[in-house]
């Protein structure tokens, strides 16, 4: 399967997250963030969570929803949410489908081991539904200023 490319409406689908069911269907009209991230509780994702936590109003005020996607249970979600105390939703993917859709899973070294594994990404998808920004490979340090910069100029 060919990930979805900026320009490209982002095709159908349905996930379970913290907040419920997630249809995409259901999120035309509303702009929206999709964050990859490799796993909760660590550290990079734990500072990636608090920083959009932290301007979780400020994405509000600009009309986009944010939505983080990884392959942990939702029980592991749910925990980490409320430790975290975050205002929106995650979304469970132990089968890798949106993960897949986005074009995020990569080989990763990981204590000289090859792992398969969520490249770090963001994605911002206008009302229409369409991918109009990516980061990939990202680097936590300041990228979410960087997201609210570009969902503000939607």
């Amino acid at each position: 399967m060919t990930p979805i490319a900026v320009g490209q409406t982002v095709p159908s689908f349905s996930a379970e997250s913290t907040e419920g069911l997630i249809h995409s269907a259901e999120l035309i009209g509303q702009a929206y963030v999709l964050y990859f991230y490799p796993r909760d509780n660590t550290p990079g994702c734990t500072t990636q969570a608090q920083n959009f936590r932290d301007l979780a109003q400020e994405f509000n005020d600009a009309g986009v929803k944010i939505i983080g996607v990884s392959r942990d249970t939702m029980s592991s979600h749910e925990r980490f949410a409320a430790k975290q105390e975050l205002p929106f939703a995650l979304i469970s993917d132990p089968e890798e489908t949106l993960c897949e859709l986005f074009g995020v899973m990569k080989m990763k070294n990981m204590y000289g081991k090859q792992v398969r594994g969520i490249e770090r990404s963001t994605f911002l998808v206008n009302a229409n539904g369409e991918l109009v920004q990516e980061w990939r490979g990202l680097r936590v340090p300041g990228h979410v200023d960087q997201v609210l910069e570009a969902a503000r100029a939607l």
